[in-house]
């Protein structure tokens, strides 16, 4: 079984911006290509697993995120870094037609991290989820997962409702120099 670290993509990886899926409005949080290029130099799967209401929304597609998902790849090339899987959820109980539906991959749900496991063959006790949010963390808990929460994003504001059991850092590169 595989090792893998699961990242929040929005205020993880790139700056917080509501509803991001335009490729020019994509900027990544400093450090980000590098955490990211560590964990693949270090032979550990790199897996986003992301909410993505804003097409249960109608704000954008799938293909607007796929695209995007695409385009961060191409970026991250530039680094020599690579993510091994994108998983991501369109669902919302505010969406439309077949997205407004209960699902079990909407964060702090553990389907997305639970759907890569059993796909990649990842062991989730030896795995750890990073992301900005108390959803993040509460996903990699209930998949079995390590955490780390990353103060960019929304990590500041959420930091207070952490419990003991996830480590806190102040960005994605620190989480992954702490990790390794």
């Amino acid at each position: 079984m595989k090792r893998a670290v699961f990242l929040d993509r929005d205020g993880t990886i790139n700056i917080e911006k509501e509803y991001l899926y335009q490729v020019n409005d994509f900027e990544f949080i400093p450090g980000a290509p590098e955490a990211i290029r560590l964990l693949n130099q270090a032979g550990i799967m790199v897996v986003v697993v992301t909410n993505q209401s804003g097409v249960a929304r109608g704000y954008y597609t799938e293909d607007d995120v796929e695209n995007l998902h695409r385009h961060i790849d191409r970026e991250l090339e530039r680094s020599k870094a690579h993510v091994d899987a994108w998983l991501y959820c369109p669902h919302h109980h505010s969406g439309r037609g077949s997205y407004a539906l209960p699902c079990s991959c909407r964060k702090p749900l553990p389907g997305m991290l639970q759907a890569a496991a059993s796909r990649y063959d990842i062991d989730l006790e030896n795995s750890v989820m990073i992301g900005d949010k108390l959803a993040d963390m509460e996903a990699g808990q209930a998949a079995g997962c390590r955490t780390v929460l990353v103060r960019t994003g929304y990590g500041t504001v959420e930091e207070q409702n952490i419990g003991p059991e996830t480590v806190v850092s102040d960005d994605l590169l620190s989480a992954v120099k702490f990790l390794l």
